[in-house]
C-alpha cells in the first residue's frame, strides 16, 4: 500500500508518464493503455522506472517519464481498479537498471510514439 501512494506522489509531483513521455489520463476513454498497478513484480509484464528528466526515458519502455500535458505523451494511460480491466500491469522499481519487461506483452516495443 505504501508503494501506491508513493506511486500517487510521484504522479502528482512529476505530472504525468510514459516511455519517452507518458501521460496519465482522467478518463478511460481518452487513453491508448489502462494499466495495472501490481503490488509484487512477480506479478508484471513491465518493471518501470520513473526518470527525473524526459531525456533518459527516450527508446526505453521500461523507464517512463510523466508528461503534464497529453500533446507532448509518446502514450495516453489509464490506471484501472483491476488486474482483469488492464492492457499492461507494471511494477514501479527504484533503480533504472531493475526496468523492463518480464513476460511478453502486445505492447512490447510500441510504448513509444503510441499516442
Amino acid at each position: 500500500m505504501n508503494r501506491i501512494l508513493f506511486v500517487l506522489f510521484v504522479l502528482i509531483f512529476y505530472g504525468s508518464l510514459y516511455p519517452g513521455g507518458i501521460y496519465i489520463c482522467e478518463y478511460k476513454s481518452e487513453a491508448n493503455i489502462k494499466v495495472y498497478i501490481a503490488e509484487y513484480e512477480s506479478e508484471a509484464d513491465l518493471c518501470v522506472f520513473v526518470a527525473q528528466y524526459r531525456s533518459e526515458a527516450e527508446d526505453e519502455d521500461g523507464v517512463w517519464y510523466f508528461e503534464d500535458y497529453a500533446s507532448n505523451a509518446d502514450a495516453k494511460i489509464y490506471y484501472v481498479k483491476y488486474k482483469s480491466e488492464a492492457d499492461l500491469i507494471i511494477y514501479f522499481v527504484d533503480y533504472k537498471s531493475e526496468a523492463g519487461w518480464r513476460l511478453q506483452n502486445k505492447f512490447r516495443g510500441r510504448l513509444r510514439h503510441n499516442s
